[in-house]
């Protein structure tokens, strides 16, 4: 079996390491597939179930208060019964809000099966950055927590890809495909063969050892270590049992200081996850098609630009892979911030120059004209380069790794639910801020971007290279 060098002299099982944190960064797969399907399928589903901007937005977005209440409950669920069961319970979320979304036959039902899909998405989001975190050797974390991401935006390619397939397969994608349903219903179908897949491969790798080792379990937990670990397990048993031996199930309380108040790198955890959303990053993925579409794209040009985009996310995000363990993700963060500004910037200066011209329901849509509509194009792909070689990993890896032992299933939940939020707010908000203009929203989203650069240089704290033990 192939090793590799860990920190102080350590050698791991490289091939068995990576094979773990694959299997777990599935759900980050579904996490993308999920909230990506709904896509290509926004403009039809409004006109069939006959929505308005601010109805559209809720339908759209509601999964997420789904995942804001999956990611809460999932870092105590998974303290108390484990890693691997919860991603049992997501899969199963997922399977029945595949199969209800399909056949939903208004605004109501949809809701529902989107946020019961987005309590699977929530339990993912904290179960997979965790479960790598503890079965990671220190010398690669970030590299696997970064599987996480890259598995995300694989899964938001097939997603796009499948919802072009399909739409070009009906002739659209309110177009009858099969058994009498719609294009756009089958595109949420599709998410049925992954959800099933992630459940079943779920059982087929160990607990977390850190898990085991706060049940009591050392021996189960000393035969996953020797699975992953050539040698130094009784060092990190010893390393792992130090951290617990005053431990109890986490509470709340465990987040707050002894004078009142959160503890700081709670609030560090907190505002990692609202700026990675507050650039915009899921209006591109969210409403791409019928963004493009509403600047003079076909409706199948638009499907194929998000498909592009999204491969562009996954080039970057192997880029991220290469550089996370080399150059810290502090600075990442901090060149991520910076590209995002100037390309966000960019985009709300081409918007507000754009020309309105009554649309099909009446309404002042953006036309862009000349080189106005490629510049807003190559900005758009450049702010998906600088989110997804920064923003996109380096979150998931500092919120997997930056708590300690004691707190890090609850603080993890906190943070992924404090992002679902603030992704719920900008996705619900975008439609409304868009009928103001698209040159308001792409600068409300600069703004968080150079406010994000300025708060990694002041609090960020670099965890490249430290045990999980060792952290604060």
């Amino acid at each position: 079996m192939a090793t590799g060098v860990g920190t102080a002299g350590r050698e791991f099982y490289a091939a068995r390491v990576i094979q773990l944190a694959s299997v777990a960064a599935l759900g980050g797969f579904l996490f993308g597939f999920d909230t990506a399907v709904i896509n290509g399928a926004v403009t039809p589903m409004r006109e069939e179930f006959g929505m308005g901007s601010g109805l559209t937005g809720f339908v759209v977005s509601s999964a997420l208060l789904g995942c804001m209440l999956g990611a809460y409950f999932a870092g105590r669920l998974a303290d108390k019964i484990g890693r691997i069961r919860v991603m049992v319970l997501a899969s199963g979320a997922f399977t029945i809000s595949a199969i209800g979304s399909t056949i939903a036959v208004g605004p109501a039902d949809m809701i529902v099966w989107r946020v019961l899909g987005g309590l699977g998405v929530g339990a993912a989001s904290v179960i997979a950055p965790a479960y790598i975190a503890e079965i990671a050797p220190a010398s690669i974390r970030g590299r696997l927590g970064s599987l996480q991401q890259l598995a995300i935006v694989v899964g938001i390619f097939v997603a796009l890809l499948s919802d072009y397939a399909i739409a070009a397969a009906a002739g659209g994608a309110a177009e009858e495909l099969l058994l009498g349903l719609a294009a756009w219903r089958w595109m949420f179908f599709a998410e049925v063969i992954p959800a099933v897949a992630y459940g079943i491969l779920a059982l087929t790798i160990p607990e977390s050892p850190r898990f085991l080792m706060h049940k009591g379990e050392e021996r189960k937990a000393r035969e996953v270590l020797s699975q992953v670990l050539a040698r130094g397990i009784d060092l990190r048993i010893s390393e792992i049992r130090r951290t617990i031996l005053r431990d109890h199930d986490t509470r709340l309380s465990d987040l707050r200081r002894p004078s009142g108040g959160l503890l700081p790198i709670v609030w560090i955890g907190i505002a990692l996850s609202v700026f990675q959303q507050f650039v915009g990053i899921n209006v591109i993925f969210y409403y791409s098609s019928t963004l493009w579409q509403s600047v003079g794209f076909s409706e199948e040009d638009a499907l194929l630009q998000t498909v592009i985009t999204s491969i562009t996310n996954i080039v970057v995000t192997l880029v991220a892979i290469a550089l996370i363990d080399k150059i810290g993700r502090r600075r990442l963060l901090m060149i991520g911030s910076a590209g995002m500004f100037v390309t966000l910037g960019t985009m709300a200066v081409v918007f507000s120059q754009a020309r309105l011209v009554p649309g099909d329901d009446g309404q002042l849509e953006p036309v862009l004209e000349g080189a106005a509509g490629p510049l807003a194009l190559v900005a758009a792909n450049l702010f998906v380069v600088f989110f997804g070689m920064s923003w996109g990993p380096a979150v998931w890896v500092l919120l997997g790794e930056m708590f300690n032992n004691k707190i890090r299933g609850t603080a993890l939940g906190i943070a992924a639910a404090a992002q679902w939020l603030a992704n719920f707010g900008i996705s619900t908000t975008f439609p409304s801020m868009a009928d103001v203009g698209l040159w308001f929203a792409y600068g409300f989203y600069t703004l968080a971007a150079l406010a994000s650069f300025f708060f990694v240089l002041r609090f960020v704290p670099e965890t490249k290279g430290k045990e999980l033990e060792d952290m604060d």
